[in-house]
């Protein structure tokens, strides 16, 4: 299944203005990058992907609407898929991605 569109819209919504800002494609979805490190993405899956400081991330897991991301069935710390069900109002969206680009931002910008 391709990302969502819908969701990588209401992204983009909430990133205007977002310095040092790139999109990728990556994990099958659309990456969105603040100064070249991983903030949020739509998922292939429909889910959001979001970043996040490794300690925190995991206090955030609740199981159903968030739970770690996974790459060829191992748990992937920092990472955590979060249900389209729960971004579905956009306070809630903001703040996932408020938490994804706060992270990139704390994070060393990568040079090529």
């Amino acid at each position: 299944m391709p990302y969502d569109e819908g969701l990588v819209e209401r992204i983009r919504d909430e990133l205007i203005g977002e310095p040092h800002l790139t999109e990728q494609k990556m994990f099958g979805g659309l990456g969105f990058m603040v100064g070249a490190q991983m903030a949020v993405a739509a998922g292939s899956t429909g889910e959001l992907i979001v970043r996040a400081d490794p300690d925190l991330a995991e206090s955030w897991v609740d199981g159903v609407a968030v739970r770690p991301m996974e790459m060829r069935g191992r748990p992937v710390r920092g990472w955590v898929l979060v249900d389209l069900g729960a971004v579905v109002d956009d306070a809630n969206l903001a703040e996932w991605v408020t938490r994804g680009v706060s992270y990139a931002r704390s994070l060393p910008p990568k040079t090529d």
